[in-house]
């Protein structure tokens, strides 16, 4: 498996994520930022975190398998929120616990999760974008 991931002594030992990822790989793929749009572009979820949540990380699944890559070889996400609230730290992992049940897997890699005030849209609660590293 080319990209490794843990918790190290003297850091936090989360459970939601890992602090550290080591690739071994040789191919890099970059994702760009995936939101809450079907292939043609409907919008999913509106109003509701969980549900955007699910549909950007299948996103995210769906630019992977075009690369050649599957969940497991992220190294790094990236979360942009809008109106970001500690609060909505549960309709944020509903919506990751829901898209690793319907892609057959979760993803625990590191995270960074970024408040903004707002997305390219006004209907767009988060953006989700990847880094995944291939053998």
């Amino acid at each position: 498996m080319p990209v490794e991931t843990f918790n190290p002594t003297g850091l936090p030992q989360v459970e939601m994520y890992r602090q550290v990822a080591v690739a071994t790989g040789t191919r890099t793929v970059y994702v760009a930022g995936q939101v809450a749009r079907t292939a043609d572009g409907t919008p999913v979820g509106a109003g509701d975190l969980a549900a955007q949540t699910e549909q950007a990380m299948v996103n995210v699944h769906t630019a992977l398998t075009a690369a050649g890559a599957e969940l497991t070889d992220i190294a790094k996400l990236t979360v942009y929120v809008a109106d970001w609230a500690p609060e909505r730290m549960a309709d944020l992992g509903a919506g990751m616990a829901a898209a690793a049940g319907r892609l057959g897997g979760g993803v625990l890699v590191p995270v960074t999760l970024i408040g903004v005030a707002t997305l390219a849209e006004p209907d767009i609660m988060i953006e989700i974008e990847a880094v995944a590293v291939l053998a």
